[in-house]
């Protein structure tokens, strides 16, 4: 399918659900894939089934009462993030951080800065965006948080994340661009705004790309998805408990090693 020619306006019925969360990249391979694929999908049932906004692929920013603040700093953020480009700031690919990234970009156009993460030491990066910081304190329950930046000619291909626990947020903060850089959502088309959140379930097959030729850059956010009581609070130690992964630990000392370069004279 052509992404520029996606359904814009209509979003996934019930039985649509399935497909739009599709595997593109990790097709079942033997019985316990299969079988955990069939896991999966009864707990991201139950998930969607005890949300607070339902099932969407992506979500009216008016359902969170936090988003027009979090939008009106934007150009503090935006500020932070030229500073640190205007320095020259090393700014590591995002798979020399989380090395499972590989199996969606091999390539060095994606960078990420670190601002906070579950089970990772982002300090000394959140020292220097003290204006960002405050502004993700007006996100409830933020699991990870940093500056994507695409270059020119970037393109992710068709993925999916690995839970609908948690949703994700864009802030606009470089987009020059438009009309030449894109989202697609299960079968939305999503377009980057500056000063704009955009807020999204990552659990369905997405894909993503700068074709302009500047980069595009966003503040993005997992948060804790809303659910109701009296699973929402146990729902996000849940999440917290995933630091305690192999690959949420590999991530951290990757990027503690990626600090200790940083730091040496």
């Amino acid at each position: 399918m052509d992404r520029l020619t996606v359904n814009t306006q209509g979003s996934a019925a019930a039985p649509d659900r399935r497909r739009l969360r599709a595997r593109t990249l990790t097709p079942p391979r033997g019985i316990l894939d299969r079988i955990g694929h069939a896991a999966q999908d009864l707990l991201e049932a139950g998930i969607a089934a005890v949300s607070v906004h339902g099932d969407p692929l992506v979500y009216d920013a008016g359902c969170f009462p936090w988003v027009p603040a979090l939008e009106a700093r934007w150009r503090g953020i935006r500020e932070e993030l030229d500073m640190l480009l205007a320095e020259g700031t090393a700014i590591p690919c995002f798979q020399d951080i989380v090395e499972e990234v590989r199996t969606i970009q091999r390539d060095t156009l994606w960078k990420t800065y670190f601002l906070k993460a579950v089970g990772m030491d982002c300090r000394d990066n959140a020292a220097r965006c003290p204006r960002t910081m405050e502004a993700l304190a007006l996100v409830p329950d933020v699991k990870n948080a940093f500056f994507s930046i695409f270059e020119p000619g970037k393109h992710v291909p068709p993925h999916r994340g690995a839970y609908n626990g948690v949703l994700r947020l864009h802030l606009g903060l470089r987009v020059a661009d438009p009309a030449r850089c894109g989202l697609r959502v299960g079968d939305r088309l999503c377009r980057w705004e500056e000063g704009r959140a955009l807020i999204f379930d990552d659990s369905f097959n997405h894909e993503a790309w700068n074709d302009s030729g500047d980069c595009r850059v966003v503040l993005f956010v997992d948060f804790a998805r809303p659910l109701k009581r009296p699973w929402h609070r146990l729902h996000s130690r849940v999440i917290d408990a995933g630091a305690l992964a192999p690959f949420m630990r590999r991530a951290a000392r990757r990027q503690r090693e990626w600090l200790r370069k940083q730091r040496r004279p």
